[in-house]
């Protein structure tokens, strides 16, 4: 192995070396074995970002079963139905958890067995009966394991959207569809000249939960490299900031609101960021949030993917051209969507699906074909039919492609303001009050109005130290400067702002603009 002496890192309580990562992985295949688990069954883990989850990315599908990585974040009811709707034959669940599945045992339908992960040994096991502990269960197997061949087909892993209405959808991926996956992002971040390239250098943090498309997908990649790679357990931006500097981590991947924790962190003030490479994804990054990283040294860009594409199907990286730009003039790119990754075709259609040209103005749904998006949800036919209407997946979103031949996202098409007869994006009305100095995050919604059937509503969390110094009269003013400069129509300036102390989140930490819509429909001010 040439990084066999290479180490995978969980927080102070586990090191060890990719040797020692190769035997592990035996070990945990010969549990999987006795606890009966065999090809086509499930094998659900519910855990924090570990040592262990990279371990059955790997062991479990590997022995042919399916790798059901759990929404630890979803409500009882939608945990309850992803956990029965999934058949898993086995979980693999972290002592934190324990109340989780307490809370729904009475609804779930299937004889499952289980296994404990723990991290303190002393932890108590709260009242539920358990097959082994993993750690004990691995020390007493071989660490030499025969694996066996089996159609690249078959499924590997599954995991369950958040959804906006209705109950989860089970999406799934095939070991080809992985393998593909994980040689494009290392060809795209890897092999091209521009302002990110990943080696086997680097020291990797996932800052996505690997319950999310498999972290992003990167774990696999940097696992391909050899690459050091450290995993945080639960996301505390403190605990995040001392491993980073302590390990000297120098490539993660999150959403814009992690980022935005970390920066304003006490413990960002005496942190070294310089260097630190970052793609954002799962929303928007905005130019102001762009800024404020490039001015601590983090060399950030935007990545684009559904939960139904793997994910990643565009990256803002630098073409050859663009590298010896200023960072300000820099940030317009690095803030786009992105130009598609190696074997990925985009397009963006017109209703009669239709491509339309890359002009920068022609505005229409984003479609895509890859080798490995998925094919379907699972035991949806229905739903998998409309997804792959007309030979394409349709993403769900808007927006268009620029000459030069990014991708920029302007909506998803529920979030779309439709007032007057016009589109408004939300998200380019989102990027301006970000600007504002004060502002700290925002969210722009469409709420009904008689006249023109929609207004925008902007949210905005104001920074600590403009609190009770900035009001919405100078917010709206500064939407009305972009208004008078003709980068917005004066419609577009939102009718009403508020000033809230914090935005609903999803799950995996994107705004949940569906929630925002239903507490203001309810009287309830987010």
């Amino acid at each position: 192995m040439v990084a066999g002496q290479q180490e995978i890192i969980y927080r102070d309580r586990v090191r060890y070396p990719y040797d020692e990562f190769g035997r592990r992985i035996a070990r945990l295949a010969h549990t999987l074995r006795k606890l009966g688990i065999g090809a086509g069954d499930t094998v659900a883990i519910m855990d924090w970002d570990s040592h262990r989850y990279l371990e059955c990315y790997f062991a479990v599908p590997m022995i042919g079963a399916v790798l059901h990585t759990v929404n630890i974040r979803l409500s009882p009811e939608h945990l309850a139905f992803t956990l029965n709707h999934a058949e898993d034959a086995l979980i693999l669940i972290h002592s934190d958890f324990l109340p989780l599945l307490k809370g729904v045992l009475n609804l779930l339908t299937g004889d499952t067995k289980r296994v404990l992960l723990l991290d303190d040994p002393y932890r108590t096991e709260g009242g539920l009966s358990f097959d082994g502990e993993y750690e004990a269960l691995l020390q007493a197997e071989s660490d030499t394991f025969e694996f066996p061949d089996f159609d690249e087909d078959r499924v590997a892993t599954v995991f369950y959207t958040t959804g906006t209405t209705g109950s989860p959808k089970g999406v799934y991926y095939t070991h080809r569809q992985l393998v593909l996956h994980t040689l494009a992002l290392i060809s795209v971040l890897s092999g091209y000249r521009s302002q990110f390239s990943i080696t086997s250098d680097d020291v990797y943090m996932p800052l996505t939960p690997m319950f999310h498309v498999h972290a992003w997908g990167l774990p696999y990649m940097m696992t391909t490299l050899g690459a050091r790679q450290v995993y945080p357990g639960r996301y505390e931006p403190q605990e995040i900031l001392r491993l980073m500097g302590r390990e000297g981590v120098t490539f993660s991947h999150c959403v814009p609101t992690i980022l935005h924790l970390l920066l304003n962190n006490p413990g960002a003030d005496t942190a070294d960021f310089d260097g630190w490479k970052l793609i954002i994804g799962g929303s928007p990054l905005s130019r102001n949030l762009c800024g404020a990283a490039l001015s601590r040294g983090i060399n950030v860009i935007s990545g684009y993917g559904l939960s139904e594409t793997c994910p990643v199907m565009t990256l803002s990286c630098l073409t050859p051209r663009m590298l010896d730009l200023p960072l300000e003039e820099q940030i317009e790119y690095r803030c786009r969507t992105g130009l598609p990754t190696p074997f990925v075709h985009v397009e963006v259609i017109d209703p009669m699906g239709a491509p339309l040209p890359h002009d920068g103005i022609s505005v229409g749904e984003v479609v895509v074909k890859s080798p490995w998006l998925t094919q379907g949800y699972l035991k949806e036919p229905e739903l998998s039919e409309a997804l792959w209407r007309d030979g394409w997946l349709h993403t769900g979103d808007i927006g268009y492609f620029t000459e030069d031949g990014y991708l920029q996202i302007t909506d998803r098409i529920k979030d779309v303001i439709k007032t007057g007869g016009e589109w408004l994006s939300s998200l380019e009305l989102e990027d301006i009050i970000n600007q504002h100095e004060a502002v700290s995050e925002a969210a722009v919604i469409g709420v009904p109005d008689e006249k023109w059937g929609e207004r925008p509503l902007a949210l905005v969390v104001l920074k600590e130290a403009f609190k009770g110094r900035v009001d919405v009269e100078e917010l709206r003013a500064f939407f009305l400067k972009f208004a008078d400069e003709g980068r917005i129509p004066r419609y577009a300036v939102p009718k009403k702002l508020l000033l809230v102390d914090a935005i609903s989140k999803t799950s995996v930490g994107k705004v949940s603009k569906r929630n925002l819509r239903r507490d203001l429909q309810s009287g309830i001010t987010p």
